[in-house]
């Protein structure tokens, strides 16, 4: 069975975006090595990503064109009205379903890429394998939560930390 891992950075005090969906704060500390925080070799496993629509939107912006093209990309969207885009296939159905045929399916890792309600959406049902967050050495105060509305208690299992000259940690957790 395929894994789904929710690799993602966050700020010290849990938040994966600004209150407007801002992501300066990401790059605005020094990184004289230009680490990629094994970005790429991450890539490697995957072959497939798991947004909500309001990170799709923000992933969009991003850069000039899509980031991802030469994945599987699914965007999950409470709108039926949604029309086609590229590189990308709309999920209105019932989530856990579709997740549960996805990873029956051959191929590589799935990457949840977030945001905070799918993230807390999939963590209550336990559809997260693994988790690797990048806590960045910066506190934003407010924003959207890594977990953003998550009510439930979860407990994880950590399996390892690195941590990079610039402050940044990373800490990978098995759930």
């Amino acid at each position: 069975m395929r894994k789904i891992t929710l690799y993602i950075a966050m700020s010290l005090d849990g938040f994966v975006a600004g209150t407007q969906d801002e992501l300066d704060w990401l790059i605005q500390f020094p990184n004289p090595e230009q680490t990629d925080y094994g970005y790429a070799a991450f890539l490697e496993t995957i072959d497939t990503t798991l947004m909500g629509y309001r990170t799709y939107e923000v992933v969009l912006g991003l850069e000039e064109t899509f980031p991802y093209a030469n994945l599987t990309n699914y965007v999950f969207t409470r709108s039926t009205s949604r029309g086609e885009a590229p590189y990308v296939s709309f999920v209105t159905e019932d989530w856990r379903t579709f997740v549960q045929n996805l990873k029956q399916q051959p191929g590589k890792g799935i990457w949840l890429i977030g945001g905070g309600q799918l993230n807390a959406a999939f963590l209550n049902e336990k559809r997260i394998d693994e988790l690797i967050v990048h806590v960045m050495p910066v506190v934003l105060g407010s924003g959207i939560s890594l977990f953003e509305g998550l009510t439930i208690e979860h407990t994880l299992q950590l399996t390892s930390t690195k941590s990079y000259h610039n402050g940044v940690l990373e800490l990978q957790y098995h759930l």
